[in-house]
């Protein structure tokens, strides 16, 4: 009988101990540049995903230059405090952009709910114009994710080194 009890009893720690677990992050090294007229960072570093976040890590001489935290609620960096995703983007990218951009740039997603894509082998592009507010061209191919708009004066580019 005590062996019952004791088998139930592991049985029982196994199972807590693997709802306990927080989702493992995937992560990809790659060449990740973030120039916006508020930030300027280019350099070697990791990108991190789960279902709910993405994380990006920039590092400089082996140091930990630049850190961005991607929530469904907000972006958090380690040089400026969190903020929601629309008070993110008024700040460091465009206040005319949807609040998902910044993640669907490190997730290599079509933006702007798809439109205007344009669908390659490889990967699509999209071409975004809204006079005097954002001239978007945004292409997404093999490992290598480009946005730039001119009007705003920001690019970023994400080169993924995938072996």
């Amino acid at each position: 009988m005590k062996r019952y009890w004791y088998g139930i009893v592991v049985l029982f720690a196994v199972l807590l101990q693997g709802c306990g677990e927080a989702p493992k992050l995937k992560g990809e090294s790659a060449m990740i540049v973030l120039k916006t007229p508020a930030m300027k960072y280019a350099d070697m570093g990791f990108i991190y995903a789960t279902p709910s976040e993405v994380k990006a890590e920039i590092y400089g001489s082996g140091q930990a230059l630049f850190t961005l935290r991607i929530t469904p609620q907000s972006v958090c960096t380690s040089r400026f405090a969190c903020l929601d995703r629309r008070s993110f983007n008024a700040r460091m990218l465009s206040a005319n952009y949807p609040d998902d951009t910044l993640e669907r740039i490190f997730r290599a997603k079509p933006l702007f709910n798809g439109k205007n894509v344009v669908k390659k082998r490889n990967g699509f592009t999209q071409k975004l114009l809204m006079p005097g507010k954002y001239n978007i061209e945004y292409t997404v191919f093999n490992n290598e994710t480009v946005f730039r708009d001119t009007i705003n004066q920001i690019l970023i580019k994400i080169k993924r080194m995938r072996g």
